[in-house]
Parts: C-alpha cells; structure tokens; sequence
C-alpha cells in the first residue's frame, strides 16, 4: 500500500450483482469476498494462530466489549496490541460490541451519548460511549474498527427500529469525529433499520453523509430468517457504494454466504464454523455430518474427501467419533480445523467463479452436493 494511503477496497471482476476485490489495509491484503474467523477474546477459540492461518484465513475478527472487560484495552496495548499478542500480523477487524450490549438486556440502558451497562462476568457497571468505543478500538490496534450502534432486536416496530437507527446513526457521527485516521487503518459504519426497507435506505444515506472507508450490515440474523435476511440485503445493498467494501456482521451458513455473495457482499464473521466444530458438526461439501452419530464409528472415510485439513488428510470419521464420545479435547480441535478450512474452501471458490463469471452454476452445483448427506438421528 502507498505511504499514507488510508484503508480501501478495489474492484476486480462483477458477475451479476457478485463482486470479486481486494480489500487494502496497513497489515496486508484480504481478497474478497472473504470469511472472516471469529477470535473474540483475542483467540478463535481450539485454534492456534499457524492453524488458523493455515486454513486460508487472511483476517481475523475480536470484539471490544469482551476484551474492554477482560484483559482491558490498556492491558492489551501494552502487551504490544492485538496483531503481537494473537501472533497474528495479518488485518483485524473489532466489533464495536453492539450486539454483546443488546444481548444484555435488562442489564444495561441507553442513552443519547452511550451505554451503561452490567458485565455479564461479575456483574461490574461500566460506561461505554461512542468515543470509548474508538478509543478502546485504538487501543487494539484495529486494522478496521467499527462505530458503536445499536443491534436492533428482532421483532421490532416501524418505531422501535427506527429509534434504534437514529440512535445508531448519532453514535455513528460521534465515532468518525473520535477516530484518529492512520495509513491502511480504516472506520466502518452500520447500516440499521430492521427489516424496514425504507429505514435501512435512510440509514444507508446517514452513513454515507459521514464518510467511512467501509459500510457493515448489522441487525440480520438475529431471527428474522434467511428470507427475510435476503430481502432485506436486497433493499439496503442498492443505497451503498460501489466503491466500498461491504460487510454482513454475523452471517452464517455456508447458504447464507452463497445468497450474500451473489447479492453483492464483500465481507463475513461468523461464530457457527467455530462453534459447530466445538459441538461435533461438521461442514462439508455433502452436507452436515453430526460426528458423534453412531453410524460413524467403524467409518474408515476422512469427513470430506475434498478437504486438505489435518482432520481430514490424517483421520477417519471413526476417529472423530472416538473423541467425542470421549469428550477428548482434540476432537473439537480437528473438527473447528475441518470447518474452517471448509469456509475457506467456500469463499475461494465463489471467488474464483466470480473472476470466471459462473458463479450461479458454481452455487447450483454446491447446493446440490449438500443433499447428498442421508439424514440421521442422534445418538441417545
């Protein structure tokens, strides 16, 4: 990147509304689209950093209301930032923690300049502002922070949901006067709004009055389902720049990646590969398998003979089945390597059928691949 320029997104191929790109920033290249593996503590969780790196991931996502508790920011910056202390010199994205907030519910209350809020660790009271929010992100050493919002619940109201916009568009005001702007590093705003299309339109054109180097989707999947999440993408993507990178917070299934991308989304983290991988689920090119059924114990097949992951190129269903109904930590290890390397594999691919503009057979013929698992119930 040239010296002193900021954070930004190149373009380099279209197939229909799909964009392939090169999101630029001061701790290197990510090409997109792009999955982003969640590290929300500073760690993805089962993962070391040469593991995670040998997935194919080129940028990792941590979030700052779970680190501003725990190790606190200031900690975090004098252990060298979270680049050093991860061993993880590739671009990380924060979550301003919005949606941790809303998911406190009762323990927390907004106001016009922030949120008081009760830790969820020890019940502690703590005060965090948009300028906070920057500041803590500072800290970090973000490559891309994001504005502080509020994550709108779902079901929401025309008027609830349009508080909650304007409330979040403040905030996001107040966080582009706070950021110190530094070469590579960059600010994103959230588009909000519910499901409302004419809300997330206003919002769109909040945002982009303020300027950010990138514009994040937030307040989907947190319920509405995959219809309405596609809907409502199809509404707010037409008011953002084409210019820019855009980014989906919090999606999801390998599905729900395929419809984004092609709906002209840049940008994904999602907890569910992690986390599936932790509870003995597994992605694979013919479907989810439930490692701890008992139809895998004497299965000599690697989970996915497509896969070049460790789980795979050494180990046998039967194996992975063995760990887990021995509740050995390695099986979690494996199986979080599996589907990560899984997402990876995904993203490439929509990638790659982007440049050769056959991304809707390429989507067909994975979708196909995923009815190819027979259904099984669970063990007892």
């Amino acid at each position: 990147m040239p010296d002193g320029q900021t954070l930004h997104w190149t373009q380099t191929a279209t197939d229909g509304q799909a964009r392939a790109g090169t999101l630029h920033t001061a701790h290197g290249d990510a090409l997109t689209p792009v999955f982003m593996p969640v590290g929300t503590a500073a760690t993805v969780k089962a993962m070391t950093a040469d593991a995670v790196r040998s997935t194919g991931a080129s940028i990792v996502l941590a979030n700052t209301y779970h680190l501003m508790l725990r190790p606190t920011a200031e900690r975090v910056a004098k252990l060298g930032g979270l680049h050093r202390m991860m061993d993880w010199p590739g671009p990380i994205l924060t979550d301003s923690g919005g949606f941790q907030i809303m998911s406190l519910d009762k323990l927390r209350t907004l106001d016009a300049d922030g949120v008081t809020f009760r830790s969820h660790l020890d019940g502690s009271k703590h005060r965090l502002t948009p300028e906070r929010a920057i500041q803590i992100q500072h800290l970090l050493d973000s490559t891309i922070t994001m504005v502080l919002d509020e994550c709108t619940a779902f079901p929401a109201t025309h008027a609830q949901a349009e508080a909650s916009m304007e409330l979040s568009m403040r905030w996001a005001a107040l966080c582009r006067s706070a950021f110190i702007p530094r070469p590579g590093y960059g600010l994103f705003g959230i588009v909000q709004g519910g499901v409302h299309p004419d809300l997330r339109r206003r919002s769109a054109e909040a945002l982009q009055a303020i300027g950010f180097e990138g514009y994040a989707i937030g307040g989907l999947a947190v319920g509405e389902g995959q219809s309405a999440m596609f809907d409502t993408l199809d509404v707010t993507i037409p008011h953002l720049p084409p210019t820019h990178a855009r980014y989906l917070m919090g999606v999801g299934t390998p599905d729900d990646l395929i419809g984004a991308v092609q709906r002209g989304v840049d940008m994904f983290d999602c907890v569910m590969p992690t986390r599936a991988g932790r509870t003995g689920r597994a992605f694979t090119s013919a479907g989810i398998l439930n490692m701890r059924n008992a139809r895998h114990a004497e299965d000599t097949a690697p989970i996915d003979p497509a896969c070049t992951c460790p789980a795979c190129g050494r180990h046998s269903r039967g194996y992975l089945h063995h760990l887990f109904r021995c509740d050995e930590m390695l099986g979690p290890m494996l199986l979080t390597w599996h589907n990560l390397t899984y997402y990876q594999s995904l993203m490439r691919g929509l990638r790659t059928a982007i440049l050769e503009t056959r991304l809707a057979s390429f989507a067909a013929q994975t979708r196909a691949g995923w009815q190819q698992t027979a259904p099984a119930a669970d063990d007892a």
